[in-house]
């Protein structure tokens, strides 16, 4: 007996011609050798990931001097995702406050099924067109935002829809995927990494997820570095809230002014426990107040105030 077809299975779009879905033929024998043979095979094939960004960093850049404008104007960077491409949005947006000491409603993750979606898969809610809708009108996503789209095989519609409605709004808007696609007309920079097929196919969650992950630090990094938040390669705007970051924030203050441990911890807890006033006071024989009032007046960056680092 034929079993009944089901009518929704002509509404299901074939992904067979995208680059992600396509078969690796370096790992056809995947499970046949060693373990050892297996890592290796992966390794080989995560080893073209930094190249693959690499291409694409004119766009990259594009992307990030978009983001620049937004949080000089009081805007906000958004990434939107589903699955791991959303928990990766996550991961970036979370990880700028204590890195960066920058305000956690600055730099946003939304991820298909909400914060649940981060431990249980909601892999479903990414089919909705309208499902960041709410979640963008919560927010009032606007012209002075940048809002990312995470996907790597370029067609989730939750990520196209949520970015499109961004446009609409007015938002300053960006695509990242894993492969090639035509850019779609609300999208402002498209970034295509051409990652290739998976060692596992259709896995995204390796070498696209590797080359998201690159891609996402270098987005949120330039963009923070670009916005006063680090001066020669230190952190200069973290905020000691623990003794890991206290004994790192005495150390970039010792390394840029030349005073001794002791004199360090002293100097920032004189600043409230901020690298980047603690400078401006030791370097400019200022109060508090007056430290800050420089630093906003220099729009958060230290060279025009303490000069090139030595």
């Amino acid at each position: 007996m034929t079993a009944p077809k089901n009518p929704s299975q002509s509404f299901v779009p074939d992904r067979g011609h995208l680059l992600t879905e396509q078969r690796l033929s370096a790992s056809a024998d995947l499970d046949a050798g060693s373990i050892e043979d297996t890592l290796r095979i992966i390794n080989d094939a995560d080893a073209q990931v930094a190249l693959a960004v690499r291409d694409q960093i004119p766009q990259i850049s594009r992307v990030v001097e978009m983001v620049v404008r937004s949080l000089e104007s009081g805007g906000r960077l958004v990434y939107l995702g589903a699955g791991t491409s959303g928990r990766l949005g996550v991961l970036d947006a979370s990880e700028c406050p204590p890195t960066f000491n920058s305000d956690p409603d600055q730099v946003i993750g939304l991820i298909a099924g909400g914060d649940s979606a981060l431990r249980t898969s909601s892999e479903h809610k990414e089919d909705i067109p309208s499902g960041a809708h709410q979640e963008l009108d919560r927010i009032e996503i606007g012209p002075e935002d940048t809002v990312i789209g995470i996907a790597a095989g370029g067609t989730t519609p939750y990520v196209l829809g949520g970015v499109a409605y961004s446009k609409s709004a007015g938002a300053s808007t960006a695509l990242l995927t894993c492969t090639p696609i035509e850019q779609p007309d609300w999208c402002d920079v498209l970034i295509a990494v051409e990652t290739g097929p998976e060692v596992v196919t259709g896995s995204t969650r390796m070498k696209a997820g590797t080359a998201t992950k690159l891609v996402l630090n270098m987005i949120s990094t330039g963009a923070m570095i670009h916005s006063g938040k680090v001066y020669g390669h230190l952190m200069v705007d973290l905020r000691a809230t623990n003794d890991k970051l206290r004994d790192r924030a005495a150390r970039i203050i010792s390394q840029i002014t030349g005073v001794d441990r002791q004199q360090a911890f002293a100097l920032l807890d004189s600043a409230d426990n901020r690298v980047k006033p603690a400078l401006v006071m030791h370097t400019k024989g200022c109060s508090l107040i007056d430290a800050e009032a420089l630093i906003q007046q220099h729009h958060g960056r230290l060279r025009p105030i303490l000069g090139d680092p030595k």
